[in-house]
């Protein structure tokens, strides 16, 4: 008898917890943005632990040189300008205003310094979304075709809506520091960011967008990668879908 009861309580108990949201990594890959620098003499094992994310199953690694430490005495070869845009986007996304390298961002929503390895394992495993947006891309000939499922709002929850990203990404690049605080040094990055462009508005409904994939000629890119972001109040929101596929 107590044998049951102690059972019947454990039921209860468990049918009293609500199940966690489904995370973005079970259906979709979580997405890990990297603002690094060549002149950042603390960037280096950030750069290393991406290169270990990005054989990850589940997870898009990704590497953004910023441009605003090359007044310190060496060029970043991989910085643009856009990449420091997007940092200082998601800073006033969040309110805390917070740029800084190495500097991680998990899905558009957490930062977390980028060489604190337990930290961004901890903010992979809080990145959750209720019910990822399905996104896929393909290469058709001279095409690449994006297509970014529906969401429509169920009871009082509205429909999502929000901004269709494309980036092209090389897979590997070796770069040679000849001044700055990494002088000498011969660094690897994986999965750099080297083009960068919002292609549509996403109004929650089924979406489909071509790109040309001459826009990625010339600029050393094996992946393309698509991510869907909200745009509360205009401003650069969390990633709840992505996808990603190869070039060549």
């Amino acid at each position: 008898m107590i044998q049951r009861l102690r059972f019947l309580l454990a039921m209860l108990a468990a049918a009293a917890v609500p199940a966690p949201p489904a995370a973005l990594g079970a259906d979709a890959p979580l997405v890990v943005e990297l603002f690094t620098s060549q002149g950042c003499s603390s960037c280096p094992p950030a750069d290393t632990f991406i290169g270990e994310l990005a054989e990850r199953p589940g997870v898009i690694a990704l590497s953004l040189a910023v441009d605003y430490w090359d007044y310190l005495g060496w060029k970043d070869t991989l910085a643009h300008p856009a990449h420091s845009d997007r940092q200082r986007a998601y800073a006033e996304a969040r309110g805390d205003r917070l740029v800084f390298t190495p500097q991680v961002v998990v899905n558009g929503r957490n930062s977390v310094p980028g060489h604190d390895r337990a930290a961004i394992e901890r903010a992979l495993q809080a990145a959750r979304t209720d019910a990822p947006v399905p996104v896929s891309a393909a290469v058709n000939g001279e095409r690449i075709d994006v297509t970014v499922g529906g969401t429509a709002g169920t009871g009082s929850a509205p429909a999502r809506s929000g901004e269709v990203w494309v980036l092209g990404v090389q897979r590997r690049a070796a770069v040679e520091i000849g001044r700055g605080e990494n002088a000498g040094q011969t660094a690897t990055y994986r999965n750099v960011v080297r083009h960068i462009r919002r292609i549509a508005d996403w109004t929650g409904q089924t979406t489909k967008v071509a790109v040309e994939r001459a826009a990625f000629a010339g600029r050393e890119c094996d992946l393309l990668v698509v991510l869907v972001q909200t745009a509360p109040e205009g401003r650069l929101g969390p990633v709840v879908g992505a996808s990603v596929v190869p070039l060549r």
